[in-house]
Protein backbone atom coordinates (compact mmCIF):
# COMPACT_ATOMS: atom_id res chain seq x y z
CA UNK A 1 0.00 0.00 0.00
CA UNK A 2 2.68 2.47 0.68
CA UNK A 3 4.16 2.46 -2.66
CA UNK A 4 1.61 3.00 -4.73
CA UNK A 5 1.15 6.76 -4.35
CA UNK A 6 5.14 7.04 -5.38
CA UNK A 7 4.45 4.93 -8.65
CA UNK A 8 1.15 6.45 -9.43
CA UNK A 9 2.63 10.05 -8.83
CA UNK A 10 6.15 8.96 -11.06
CA UNK A 11 3.51 8.14 -14.06
CA UNK A 12 2.49 11.20 -14.50
CA UNK A 13 5.00 13.44 -13.14
CA UNK A 14 8.06 12.49 -15.77
CA UNK A 15 5.63 13.03 -18.85
CA UNK A 16 5.13 16.90 -17.15
CA UNK A 17 8.63 17.45 -16.60
CA UNK A 18 9.89 16.31 -20.24
CA UNK A 19 6.66 18.73 -21.83
CA UNK A 20 7.86 21.45 -19.25
CA UNK A 21 11.95 20.68 -19.39
CA UNK A 22 11.59 20.56 -23.64
CA UNK A 23 9.19 24.35 -22.91
CA UNK A 24 11.68 26.00 -21.60
CA UNK A 25 14.83 24.72 -23.74
CA UNK A 26 12.54 26.04 -27.15
CA UNK A 27 11.63 29.20 -25.09
CA UNK A 28 15.78 29.48 -24.77
CA UNK A 29 16.56 28.70 -28.24
CA UNK A 30 14.05 31.05 -29.70
CA UNK A 31 15.47 33.94 -26.97
CA UNK A 32 18.96 33.51 -28.54
CA UNK A 33 17.72 32.94 -31.97
CA UNK A 34 19.70 35.56 -32.96
CA UNK A 35 23.10 34.35 -31.86
CA UNK A 36 21.97 30.47 -32.79
CA UNK A 37 20.89 31.39 -36.50
CA UNK A 38 24.41 32.56 -37.73
CA UNK A 39 25.88 30.06 -35.42
CA UNK A 40 24.31 27.66 -37.26
CA UNK A 41 24.49 28.67 -40.17
CA UNK A 42 28.70 28.62 -39.58
CA UNK A 43 28.77 25.17 -38.66
CA UNK A 44 26.68 23.92 -41.70
CA UNK A 45 29.12 25.72 -43.52
CA UNK A 46 32.13 23.89 -41.84
CA UNK A 47 30.79 20.87 -42.50
CA UNK A 48 29.71 20.94 -46.10
CA UNK A 49 33.35 22.06 -47.28
CA UNK A 50 35.07 19.35 -44.35
CA UNK A 51 36.05 16.81 -46.80
CA UNK A 52 37.87 19.41 -48.35
CA UNK A 53 40.54 19.19 -45.86
CA UNK A 54 40.48 15.44 -45.72
CA UNK A 55 41.09 15.44 -49.85
CA UNK A 56 43.80 17.78 -49.27
CA UNK A 57 45.42 15.74 -46.37
CA UNK A 58 45.45 12.10 -48.68
CA UNK A 59 47.02 13.92 -51.33
CA UNK A 60 49.86 14.82 -49.11
CA UNK A 61 49.00 18.31 -48.51
CA UNK A 62 50.11 19.83 -44.97
CA UNK A 63 47.89 20.22 -42.13
CA UNK A 64 48.14 23.92 -41.94
CA UNK A 65 47.32 24.29 -45.48
CA UNK A 66 45.01 22.51 -45.87
CA UNK A 67 42.85 24.01 -42.88
CA UNK A 68 43.70 27.57 -44.69
CA UNK A 69 42.16 26.15 -47.56
CA UNK A 70 39.10 25.26 -46.54
CA UNK A 71 38.31 28.28 -43.93
CA UNK A 72 39.10 30.23 -47.23
CA UNK A 73 36.19 28.02 -48.93
CA UNK A 74 33.69 28.79 -46.20
CA UNK A 75 34.47 33.05 -45.95
CA UNK A 76 33.95 32.62 -49.81
CA UNK A 77 30.33 30.80 -50.14
CA UNK A 78 29.81 32.92 -47.21
CA UNK A 79 30.13 36.35 -49.20
CA UNK A 80 28.78 35.18 -52.11
CA UNK A 81 25.82 34.00 -50.46
CA UNK A 82 25.63 37.63 -48.33
CA UNK A 83 26.59 39.96 -51.11
CA UNK A 84 24.33 38.31 -53.96
CA UNK A 85 21.44 38.86 -51.71
CA UNK A 86 22.01 42.20 -50.67
CA UNK A 87 22.36 42.92 -54.34
CA UNK A 88 19.15 41.70 -55.46
CA UNK A 89 17.64 43.54 -52.81
CA UNK A 90 19.24 46.31 -53.42
CA UNK A 91 18.77 46.37 -56.76
CA UNK A 92 14.93 45.52 -56.35
CA UNK A 93 14.61 48.74 -53.61
CA UNK A 94 16.10 50.86 -57.04
CA UNK A 95 13.65 49.74 -59.69
CA UNK A 96 10.79 49.58 -57.54
CA UNK A 97 10.61 53.59 -57.63
CA UNK A 98 10.45 53.94 -61.05
CA UNK A 99 7.22 52.20 -61.61
CA UNK A 100 5.31 54.23 -58.67
CA UNK A 101 3.09 55.73 -61.89
CA UNK A 102 1.85 52.62 -62.81
CA UNK A 103 1.17 51.27 -59.00
CA UNK A 104 -1.09 54.41 -58.70
CA UNK A 105 -2.98 53.66 -61.86
CA UNK A 106 -3.36 50.18 -61.15
CA UNK A 107 -4.46 51.09 -57.56
CA UNK A 108 -6.85 54.04 -59.00
CA UNK A 109 -8.34 51.01 -61.36
CA UNK A 110 -8.30 48.81 -58.06
CA UNK A 111 -10.63 51.52 -56.49
CA UNK A 112 -12.97 52.52 -58.91
CA UNK A 113 -13.69 48.47 -58.76
CA UNK A 114 -14.23 48.00 -55.66
CA UNK A 115 -16.15 51.35 -55.52
CA UNK A 116 -18.55 49.60 -57.87
CA UNK A 117 -18.65 46.31 -55.97
CA UNK A 118 -20.58 49.26 -52.68
CA UNK A 119 -17.12 49.23 -50.36
CA UNK A 120 -17.35 52.80 -49.36
CA UNK A 121 -14.77 55.51 -50.10
CA UNK A 122 -12.84 55.53 -46.65
CA UNK A 123 -12.83 51.84 -46.91
CA UNK A 124 -11.10 51.99 -50.05
CA UNK A 125 -8.47 54.79 -48.91
CA UNK A 126 -7.57 53.17 -45.97
CA UNK A 127 -6.59 49.92 -48.17
CA UNK A 128 -4.42 52.32 -50.72
CA UNK A 129 -2.98 53.71 -47.63
CA UNK A 130 -1.21 50.59 -46.91
CA UNK A 131 -0.16 50.27 -50.59
CA UNK A 132 2.62 52.33 -51.89
CA UNK A 133 6.00 51.86 -53.57
CA UNK A 134 7.53 53.38 -50.30
CA UNK A 135 6.09 51.41 -48.17
CA UNK A 136 7.47 48.37 -50.48
CA UNK A 137 10.99 49.82 -50.62
CA UNK A 138 10.97 49.81 -46.91
CA UNK A 139 10.36 46.69 -46.67
CA UNK A 140 13.39 45.63 -48.93
CA UNK A 141 15.45 48.47 -47.31
CA UNK A 142 14.55 46.66 -43.74
CA UNK A 143 15.28 42.97 -45.07
CA UNK A 144 18.55 44.51 -46.31
CA UNK A 145 19.53 45.75 -42.89
CA UNK A 146 18.78 42.33 -41.52
CA UNK A 147 21.04 41.03 -43.52
CA UNK A 148 23.75 43.60 -42.87
CA UNK A 149 23.49 42.44 -39.26
CA UNK A 150 23.58 39.13 -40.07
CA UNK A 151 26.77 39.64 -41.75
CA UNK A 152 28.38 41.05 -38.69
CA UNK A 153 26.94 38.88 -36.12
CA UNK A 154 28.45 36.13 -38.86
CA UNK A 155 31.95 37.51 -39.52
CA UNK A 156 32.20 37.87 -35.31
CA UNK A 157 31.56 34.21 -35.01
CA UNK A 158 33.52 32.74 -37.42
CA UNK A 159 36.45 34.87 -36.14
CA UNK A 160 36.14 32.33 -33.46
CA UNK A 161 35.62 29.31 -35.58
CA UNK A 162 38.97 30.65 -37.63
CA UNK A 163 40.74 29.20 -34.08
CA UNK A 164 38.05 26.43 -33.40
CA UNK A 165 39.05 25.32 -37.17
CA UNK A 166 43.00 24.22 -36.35
CA UNK A 167 41.99 22.49 -33.42
CA UNK A 168 39.17 20.50 -35.78
CA UNK A 169 42.33 19.56 -37.64
CA UNK A 170 42.85 16.46 -35.22
CA UNK A 171 39.02 15.50 -35.35
CA UNK A 172 39.17 12.26 -37.45
CA UNK A 173 41.73 11.06 -34.98
CA UNK A 174 39.26 12.68 -32.01
CA UNK A 175 36.61 10.35 -33.62
CA UNK A 176 38.48 7.55 -33.68
CA UNK A 177 39.39 7.66 -30.43
CA UNK A 178 36.45 8.24 -29.53
CA UNK A 179 34.43 5.38 -31.34
CA UNK A 180 36.22 3.05 -28.90
CA UNK A 181 34.10 3.87 -26.45
CA UNK A 182 30.96 5.60 -28.07
CA UNK A 183 30.41 4.47 -31.43
CA UNK A 184 27.25 5.87 -31.00
CA UNK A 185 27.90 9.08 -30.92
CA UNK A 186 30.72 8.80 -33.71
CA UNK A 187 27.65 7.34 -35.75
CA UNK A 188 25.17 9.95 -34.82
CA UNK A 189 27.69 13.27 -35.54
CA UNK A 190 28.60 11.23 -38.93
CA UNK A 191 25.08 10.19 -39.70
CA UNK A 192 24.37 14.26 -39.61
CA UNK A 193 27.56 15.37 -41.32
CA UNK A 194 26.69 12.84 -44.69
CA UNK A 195 22.73 13.85 -44.56
CA UNK A 196 23.78 17.83 -44.48
CA UNK A 197 26.05 17.27 -47.40
CA UNK A 198 23.46 15.25 -49.31
CA UNK A 199 20.68 17.47 -48.52
CA UNK A 200 22.70 20.34 -49.64
CA UNK A 201 23.41 18.88 -52.71
CA UNK A 202 20.18 17.86 -53.78
CA UNK A 203 19.24 21.82 -52.88
CA UNK A 204 21.67 22.59 -55.11
CA UNK A 205 21.17 20.81 -58.05
CA UNK A 206 17.86 21.54 -58.05
CA UNK A 207 17.75 25.29 -57.24
CA UNK A 208 20.76 25.34 -60.28
CA UNK A 209 18.11 23.80 -62.82
CA UNK A 210 14.84 26.02 -61.45
CA UNK A 211 17.01 29.11 -61.56
CA UNK A 212 18.22 28.49 -64.96
CA UNK A 213 14.07 27.95 -66.46
CA UNK A 214 13.29 30.64 -64.31
CA UNK A 215 15.43 32.60 -65.96
CA UNK A 216 14.70 31.65 -69.53
CA UNK A 217 11.20 32.24 -68.81
CA UNK A 218 11.44 35.93 -67.07
CA UNK A 219 13.70 36.66 -70.44
CA UNK A 220 11.40 35.46 -72.88
CA UNK A 221 8.25 37.49 -71.16
CA UNK A 222 11.04 40.63 -70.84
CA UNK A 223 10.37 40.95 -67.61
CA UNK A 224 13.09 43.16 -65.75
CA UNK A 225 15.75 41.73 -63.64
CA UNK A 226 15.50 38.19 -64.82
CA UNK A 227 19.15 37.50 -62.97
CA UNK A 228 18.29 38.86 -59.86
CA UNK A 229 15.22 36.84 -59.74
CA UNK A 230 17.06 33.84 -60.88
CA UNK A 231 19.37 34.19 -57.53
CA UNK A 232 16.62 34.67 -55.74
CA UNK A 233 14.88 31.03 -56.76
CA UNK A 234 18.08 29.33 -56.38
CA UNK A 235 18.52 30.78 -52.68
CA UNK A 236 14.75 30.16 -51.99
CA UNK A 237 15.37 26.72 -53.19
CA UNK A 238 17.02 26.01 -49.63
CA UNK A 239 14.01 26.82 -47.91
CA UNK A 240 11.51 23.21 -48.29
CA UNK A 241 8.03 22.95 -49.06
CA UNK A 242 7.44 26.93 -49.51
CA UNK A 243 10.69 27.91 -51.03
CA UNK A 244 8.65 28.47 -54.61
CA UNK A 245 6.17 30.97 -52.66
CA UNK A 246 9.07 33.16 -51.81
CA UNK A 247 10.62 33.30 -55.08
CA UNK A 248 7.55 33.86 -57.09
CA UNK A 249 6.25 36.98 -55.31
CA UNK A 250 8.54 39.51 -56.28
CA UNK A 251 9.00 38.76 -60.51
CA UNK A 252 4.91 38.31 -60.40
CA UNK A 253 4.54 42.12 -58.39
CA UNK A 254 7.05 43.66 -61.18
CA UNK A 255 5.17 41.95 -64.15
CA UNK A 256 2.11 43.29 -62.74
CA UNK A 257 3.79 47.23 -62.98
CA UNK A 258 5.45 46.67 -66.19
CA UNK A 259 3.02 44.57 -68.29
CA UNK A 260 -0.30 44.79 -66.23
CA UNK A 261 -2.40 41.66 -65.03
CA UNK A 262 -1.66 39.90 -68.16
CA UNK A 263 1.97 39.71 -67.62
CA UNK A 264 1.93 38.69 -64.35
CA UNK A 265 -0.59 35.79 -64.96
CA UNK A 266 1.65 34.63 -67.32
CA UNK A 267 4.88 34.84 -64.96
CA UNK A 268 2.64 33.15 -62.16
CA UNK A 269 1.94 30.34 -64.69
CA UNK A 270 5.43 29.63 -65.65
CA UNK A 271 6.48 29.72 -62.56
CA UNK A 272 4.16 27.01 -60.83
CA UNK A 273 4.36 24.83 -63.74
CA UNK A 274 7.96 24.58 -63.26
CA UNK A 275 7.82 24.99 -59.28
CA UNK A 276 5.58 22.80 -58.43
CA UNK A 277 6.56 20.13 -60.99
CA UNK A 278 9.89 20.13 -59.08
CA UNK A 279 10.31 21.63 -56.16
CA UNK A 280 6.77 20.53 -55.08
CA UNK A 281 6.71 16.98 -55.99
CA UNK A 282 9.90 15.92 -57.28
CA UNK A 283 12.31 17.39 -54.93
CA UNK A 284 10.99 17.01 -51.74
CA UNK A 285 10.90 12.76 -52.62
CA UNK A 286 14.96 13.31 -53.38
CA UNK A 287 15.36 15.63 -50.67
CA UNK A 288 13.48 12.43 -48.13
CA UNK A 289 15.53 10.04 -50.05
CA UNK A 290 18.94 12.40 -49.13
CA UNK A 291 18.07 12.94 -45.79
CA UNK A 292 16.26 10.31 -44.41
CA UNK A 293 13.21 12.50 -43.55
CA UNK A 294 9.37 12.10 -44.73
CA UNK A 295 7.97 14.99 -46.35
CA UNK A 296 5.75 15.59 -43.60
CA UNK A 297 8.39 15.92 -41.02
CA UNK A 298 10.25 18.50 -43.40
CA UNK A 299 7.71 20.81 -43.34
CA UNK A 300 6.76 20.57 -39.62
CA UNK A 301 10.67 21.24 -39.47
CA UNK A 302 10.52 24.39 -41.37
CA UNK A 303 7.53 25.84 -39.35
CA UNK A 304 9.13 24.66 -36.33
CA UNK A 305 12.78 26.14 -36.81
CA UNK A 306 11.47 29.26 -38.66
CA UNK A 307 9.38 29.81 -35.24
CA UNK A 308 12.29 29.23 -33.00
CA UNK A 309 15.52 30.52 -35.10
CA UNK A 310 13.80 33.44 -37.37
CA UNK A 311 14.21 33.33 -41.21
CA UNK A 312 17.56 31.54 -40.97
CA UNK A 313 15.78 28.85 -39.25
CA UNK A 314 13.37 28.16 -42.50
CA UNK A 315 16.53 28.52 -44.47
CA UNK A 316 18.69 25.51 -42.47
CA UNK A 317 15.46 24.03 -41.37
CA UNK A 318 16.92 20.54 -42.88
CA UNK A 319 20.75 20.64 -40.83
CA UNK A 320 19.19 21.99 -37.91
CA UNK A 321 16.49 18.92 -37.88
CA UNK A 322 19.62 16.29 -38.66
CA UNK A 323 21.37 17.66 -36.10
CA UNK A 324 18.38 17.32 -33.24
CA UNK A 325 17.76 13.89 -34.65
CA UNK A 326 21.89 12.96 -34.02
CA UNK A 327 22.06 14.11 -30.68
CA UNK A 328 17.91 13.45 -29.08
CA UNK A 329 17.44 9.96 -31.53
CA UNK A 330 20.30 8.19 -33.11
CA UNK A 331 22.81 8.74 -30.51
CA UNK A 332 20.95 6.56 -27.88
CA UNK A 333 19.85 2.64 -28.84
CA UNK A 334 16.99 3.57 -26.16
CA UNK A 335 15.54 6.43 -28.43
CA UNK A 336 16.61 5.09 -32.13
CA UNK A 337 13.04 3.87 -32.41
CA UNK A 338 11.57 7.33 -33.38
CA UNK A 339 13.96 6.83 -36.38
CA UNK A 340 11.37 4.88 -37.42
CA UNK A 341 8.61 7.08 -37.80
CA UNK A 342 10.26 9.99 -39.23
CA UNK A 343 11.66 8.82 -41.89
CA UNK A 344 11.01 8.81 -45.60
CA UNK A 345 10.91 4.98 -45.95
CA UNK A 346 10.34 2.18 -43.46
CA UNK A 347 13.39 0.38 -42.96
CA UNK A 348 13.23 -3.94 -43.41
CA UNK A 349 9.43 -2.98 -44.89
CA UNK A 350 10.21 -5.13 -47.93
CA UNK A 351 11.55 -8.02 -46.37
CA UNK A 352 9.49 -11.13 -46.17
CA UNK A 353 7.78 -11.48 -42.48
CA UNK A 354 9.98 -14.46 -40.52
CA UNK A 355 6.81 -17.08 -39.14
CA UNK A 356 6.70 -16.85 -35.30
CA UNK A 357 8.33 -19.13 -33.07
CA UNK A 358 4.80 -20.24 -31.56
CA UNK A 359 3.38 -20.34 -34.94
CA UNK A 360 1.72 -23.72 -34.85
CA UNK A 361 1.38 -24.27 -31.32
CA UNK A 362 -1.74 -25.90 -29.98
CA UNK A 363 -2.92 -26.97 -34.09
CA UNK A 364 -3.35 -30.52 -33.95
CA UNK A 365 -3.50 -32.07 -37.15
Amino acid sequence: MTDAAPRTGGSWTNPLFGFAAAVVTIAGLQAFGGLLGPLFLALVLMVTVAPIAGALRRRGVPRWLATLVTLGSVYAILVALVGSLVYAVAQLAAVLPTYSGQLNDLLRAASDLLATIGVGPAQIQAALDQFDIGSLVGVLQGFLAQFAGLLSNLLLILSVLLFMAFDSATFPERMTALARSRPHVVDALTSFAHGTRRFLAVATVFGLVIAALDVAVLLVLDVPLALVFGLLAFVANFVPNIGFVIALAPPALLALLEGGPGLMLAVVVSFMVINVALQTVIQPRFVGDAVGLSVTVTFLALVFWGFVVGPLGALLAIPLTLLAKALLVDIHPHTRWIDVLIRDDVPGADEPEEPRPDAGAGVTP
